[in-house]
Formats: structure tokens, sequence, C-alpha cells
């Protein structure tokens, strides 16, 4: 098996806040991240695909329809926006980074299959919020 992954970046705003809770509990869970005027993080999306390579392109994947994918179904909707306001996959979800990552694996799965004609699938999503604070999802 061969894995194969593309790096993808995009800028976000967002806030951790629960609604039924009170602004102080909020602030005392989320700290600053509950911020009411909001913050900001340069992601790094890394997603990983699996597969045996293909015999006439010796690819498990063409990166450049899988870099197009990411752009148009993530990145688009997601790059210089506010993941709590403007993002509608993200609607009625607390915008922390485990919700977003489970968001793109939904996505991202089927459409890697169907780009390389079921020659690869979505093996994990890694997303960093900062340089020491990400997450790895593999699906359920």
């Amino acid at each position: 098996m061969i894995y194969v992954s593309r790096l993808e970046h995009f800028n976000a705003a967002h806030k951790l806040h629960n609604p039924s809770w009170s602004l102080a509990k909020n602030k005392e869970v989320f700290g600053p991240c509950a911020n009411t005027n909001w913050h900001g993080h340069n992601y790094e999306l890394i997603v990983t695909v699996k597969g045996k390579p293909d015999p006439d392109t010796g690819f498990v994947i063409d990166l450049k329809k899988l870099s197009t994918l990411i752009r148009t179904h993530i990145i688009e909707k997601v790059d210089h926006k506010n993941l709590n306001l403007d993002v509608v996959f993200m609607e009625d979800k607390l915008a922390s980074t485990e919700n977003l990552i489970v968001e793109f694996w939904k996505i991202l799965e089927s459409r890697i299959l169907d780009i390389s004609n079921k020659n690869a699938q979505l093996h994990s999503l890694k997303l960093y919020e900062t340089p020491r604070n990400y997450v790895e999802y593999f699906g359920e």
C-alpha cells in the first residue's frame, strides 16, 4: 500500500462558544478562544490517500486533481472566512478543529474515490491549527 499526501493552507477566524453556557463558563472552559471578537489561525491541512499505483500512470492518485478537489470543496469555502458565521457545513456546530476535520472528511471521502476511479481512498486528515496543535482523523 502506498500513502500519498497533499498539503494545503488556509486562514480562518472562529471562536469557541457553547451557546447554552454563560459568558463566564465559556471563558473558563475555552479561555482566549472564547473571545467575543473572534480570533484567527493559519491552518495547514494534510490530506493522505492510500492505494496501489495505476499501472498506466504509476500514480496512486493524480496530485493535480487531488489539489483541485481540496481547493474547490474545502479551501474556497473556509479561506479568509469566519468558521462560525460564513461556512455552511459548520452551521450549528462548535467551530473546534476536531469538528472541522470531521466535516472535511465527509466532503472529501467519496470525491477522492471518484477522481481516482476507485483506485485510491482517503486514509487520514491532519489539521494544524497552530504549529504545535493539530488533530488527526482516520474516519469513523
